[in-house]
């Protein structure tokens, strides 16, 4: 049995799928293929429920654009910091399954070049040197060249922002859709840096009477558009995970081991070169507050805590809805359970541990230090609290590590993080 941590940019589409060797397992007694049964169900759970906080979060942005106000721009950001809840718990499917990560991009990626979508600080700059889209404000413009072509941009349809706009010119940072895109419309540029405060943008950008910043019916239209747009990517989720949708179907393959090979590839990609290299361990050795996952609401911490949990959700078979009703079945840690309890407990209460210690960022942030202060130069009680996340993270994935090896899976790929792994590397 082989573990082997990948780097970011290696293609994860292999890893549920690479060749499995398994030995006769010491758990044969519990069934392979309830375990996988029960973590489809948990799955289409959390998309369902990510899909109801977003057609919330529509509701909400309607409002605001109808009849924009403090009130009602205060009520779609907090229907966006709610409908993070429930999607940063699927991120637990992300890098087992690939057609999750493969379809990820379109509704999460970050950090993006701002510019592209709408007017930003002069200390933005005008250019970049790997992206000619670094500030070229669709908003403000109905027209735009793209890889020397001109595009109409006069209608800002959700079929522009996915077909068209979204990682033009093959920049993955001209992110153009998915909840982060939502979240710069509603917030703006957090201008703050290391000092207190998120982005502040008024409802005003969004009045026809008493229109800010030039363009605010496009900018609505904008917003309109993505928030739609979300909505119909989700739709699309579900039906994977649905009784005879594709990712549910992959992961009953040789017996269910397929499937339990996408749990644990999840698990620890998230938990080491996803989460602890990439969402923190980077923005705490630069100190920069343009790495943190919710940069504009400054919501980084709340993200992060979920991610937790959802890790969590997935080895313990156990999901509350929304709703407040719970999906629960056989589990990944029954299996370890009955091949050695000694490890299940470790593994329980390491991932109990990390969930705490996102509360911890949580406490703090709700004490009036911001997730972006908290990584800030010379904060050392901050810097502190964020390194012992990053830590259990790390020693969560050991003991995921020896959860691979007693269950026999073979050549489980786990993501990696020059953060972590070469962090000399990060400053060249």
């Amino acid at each position: 049995m082989k573990i082997f941590k990948k780097s970011r940019m290696a293609l994860m589409a292999s890893v549920a799928l690479t060749t499995m060797a398994f030995a006769t397992p010491a758990w044969a007694e519990i069934d392979a293929k309830a375990v996988v049964s029960t973590y489809a169900d948990i799955a289409l759970a959390t998309y369902q429920d990510s899909l109801t906080s977003a057609e919330a979060l529509k509701v909400a942005i309607d409002a605001l654009i109808a009849s924009p106000s403090d009130a009602t721009m205060a009520a779609a950001r907090a229907a966006w910091i709610a409908a993070r809840i429930p999607y940063q718990q699927t991120e637990a499917f992300r890098f087992g399954n690939p057609i999750v990560d493969a379809w990820e991009g379109r509704v999460n990626a970050w950090p993006l070049d701002e510019g592209l979508i709408d007017y930003v600080d002069n200390s933005y700059g005008t250019e970049s040197d790997e992206n000619n889209l670094y500030r070229a404000n669709v908003i403000a413009n109905s027209s735009l060249m793209i890889g020397g072509k001109e595009i109409n941009a006069t209608i800002i349809s959700p079929e522009f922002l996915a077909d068209t706009l979204h990682e033009s010119g093959e920049v993955e940072s001209n992110v153009a859709t998915g909840y982060h895109a939502i979240e710069f419309l509603l917030w703006g540029q957090d201008l703050n840096g290391t000092n207190a405060g998120a982005g502040n943008r008024s409802w005003t950008d969004f009045s026809k009477d008493d229109c800010t910043n030039g363009n605010c019916d496009r900018r609505a239209d904008y917003l309109s558009a993505a928030t739609s747009l979300l909505i119909t990517d989700i739709k699309e989720m579900i039906g994977n995970w649905e009784a005879e949708g594709e990712a549910r179907a992959i992961l009953f393959e040789n017996d269910g081991r397929t499937g339990l090979s996408a749990i644990l590839t999840g698990m620890g990609s998230l938990s080491y070169g996803e989460m602890a290299g990439e969402r923190m361990k980077l923005g705490l050795l630069l100190h920069d507050p343009e790495e943190e996952h919710d940069c504009f609401s400054d919501n980084t911490q709340a993200s992060h805590l979920n991610d937790a949990m959802g890790i969590r959700t997935v080895y313990q078979g156990r999901y509350v809805r929304i709703d407040g009703t719970v999906i629960e079945g056989p589990s990944v840690s029954d299996l370890v359970k009955e091949a050695d309890a000694s490890l299940d407990a470790e593994l329980s209460g390491k991932l109990t541990f990390t969930v705490e210690q996102m509360g911890t960022l949580v406490t703090r942030a709700a004490g009036g230090e911001a997730y972006d202060q908290m990584i800030s130069e010379g904060n050392t009680d901050g810097n502190a609290a964020v390194q012992a996340a990053i830590d259990a993270l790390v020693d969560q994935t050991r003991s995921i590590e020896r959860v691979v090896a007693t269950l026999s899976l073979d050549r489980i790929e786990f993501e990696g993080s020059d953060s972590l792994d070469s962090p000399n590397a990060v400053f060249k």
